[in-house]
């Protein structure tokens, strides 16, 4: 019995591993292959057999799209499962991305359920999901282990201070934001420090401390919901003047309680970017080059 074969194409390395991660935990027997961007992907598409694609969207080189696009002009190729992985939730793109001839989406960030979902009615269409799951599937856990945060965190130890106390019910998500983040908000337009991470268990409004091309700095309302240390993000960050948004993909590196004290009604994430994308990183210099970052962040003020 020939294994099923995937092709997981992503500029970041992080979000290939967790994806890769994903998958092995799930469907002991698959194989998979891997490339940074359209254009490697292509050179492998062109020299091997793939049952399914998983591949995002903005990439340098050649972007999902166009590798989409390219796959549907290939004979062999036309009809091969191809999933879309991105930030790009809006609807004119998910438009763009079914006239393409995508087969199915997946919006980041995700949990390995939604990632399994897709994965699964893909591979079903293509009367390869039966070949998988017959062989006994091990236990799902986290898509990455203590044997990747190492190698995710450059070997340096990470510090998380989570309270200890139940979330506070004022802190729940529907609720709207506490007068610091309400007061970024409205001054959104002239683009100080104001921004929304994006998490699989829900949104947040954010208020940006720092900003670097490496990672940024951010303050958030606890909620019921705690986030969790190498949780997959996409932080929306809008540059007021001229309404440009950059998604920007990466994970949770490190979460501290802002205030000292144990039921601590903020929290200070760090949020590390995962992104290559030329363009994202010039966004992310001109912001910093304008200061558009709260250099004082008082709870409540």
């Amino acid at each position: 019995m020939s294994k099923v074969s995937v092709l997981v194409v992503d500029d970041a390395s992080f979000i290939r591993d967790l994806v890769k991660k994903c998958l092995r935990n799930y469907f002991p027997g698959i194989r998979i292959e891997d490339a940074v961007n359209g254009k490697k992907a292509q050179v492998l598409l062109a020299r091997e057999t793939f049952d399914l694609v998983l591949c995002d969207w903005e990439m340098p080189e050649m972007s999902g799209l166009e590798l989409l696009t390219w796959c549907r002009e290939q004979d062999r190729l036309k009809t091969m499962p191809f999933v879309m992985v991105t930030s790009r939730g809006d609807k004119e793109n998910v438009v763009q991305a079914i006239q393409a001839g995508v087969s199915g989406y997946v919006s980041k960030p995700f949990n390995n359920e939604q990632l399994l979902t897709k994965v699964k009615q893909a591979l079903n269409k293509i009367g390869k999901l039966d070949a998988l799951l017959n062989s006994a599937p091990a236990k799902m856990t986290s898509a990455f282990g203590n044997d990747s945060l190492n190698a995710l965190t450059g070997g340096q130890a990470t510090v998380v201070t989570a309270p200890a106390a139940p979330a506070p019910s004022r802190g729940l998500l529907n609720n709207p934001p506490p007068r610091a983040v309400a007061a970024a908000s409205a001054s959104a337009s002239a683009g100080r420090g104001q921004g929304q991470l994006r998490l699989s268990s829900g949104n947040q409004q954010c208020v940006i401390k720092a900003l670097s091309l490496k990672e940024a700095l951010l303050v958030v309302k606890r909620t019921d919901t705690l986030p969790q240390v190498l949780d997959s993000a996409v932080l929306d960050l809008e540059q007021g003047d001229n309404a440009e948004i950059a998604r920007l993909n990466g994970y949770l590196h490190a979460i501290v309680a802002y205030e000292p004290k144990p039921d601590s009604e903020w929290l200070q994430l760090t949020f590390r970017f995962v992104d290559q994308d030329a363009q994202k990183l010039d966004y992310i210099s001109r912001l910093i080059a304008r200061g558009t970052v709260q250099k004082h962040f008082v709870p409540g003020a």
